[in-house]
């Protein structure tokens, strides 16, 4: 049994932001059809984890780029958790174990959430509790949008 190929979804919002959450959240997607399969002898794993792979390799161009918009602290402690989930990669692509794929998947899965925040609510994270209103916020859109890390470029 092949995983599909196609995607479950795309970006609504065509802005940065939103197409960094989705890309994640689908690699993250990727791996989990991945791991169901069993009669490949690890392909559909190999596949979805060098995806992973790509991604994560553009973020960390982006990131490393003198021209990032982000702060420095951000920077470095985004750069730092991608050194982490390549140690995870590279483990993965020599075992092909889906059992052990959780750590990536989570690691995406939470800076996607993160990336679908708006701006403001996301400073705001920090300095006071969620309402359930702000829970589910949608991604900020057109010129009030910064991407996280340029996935265009």
């Amino acid at each position: 049994m092949k995983p599909a190929t196609g995607y479950a979804s795309q970006p609504k919002a065509m802005d940065p932001r939103s197409t960094e959450a989705w890309a994640l959240a689908e690699a993250s997607r990727r791996l989990i059809l991945a791991a169901r399969v069993t009669d490949d002898k690890g392909e559909a794993m190999r596949a979805a984890l060098v995806l992973n792979q790509r991604l994560w390799s553009i973020f960390q161009a982006s990131l490393i780029d003198p021209a990032s918009e982000l702060p420095k602290a951000i920077r470095d402690n985004v750069l730092a958790l991608s050194v982490m989930v390549d140690r995870h990669l590279m483990a993965r692509l020599g075992d092909l174990d889906g059992s052990k794929i959780q750590p990536i998947i989570d690691i995406n899965r939470s800076i996607a959430e993160g990336l679908s925040m708006t701006p403001e609510l996301a400073a705001d994270a920090t300095m006071a509790p969620v309402t359930p209103a702000q829970a589910n916020p949608a991604p900020a859109t057109g010129k009030h949008a910064q991407p996280f890390m340029n996935l265009t470029a």
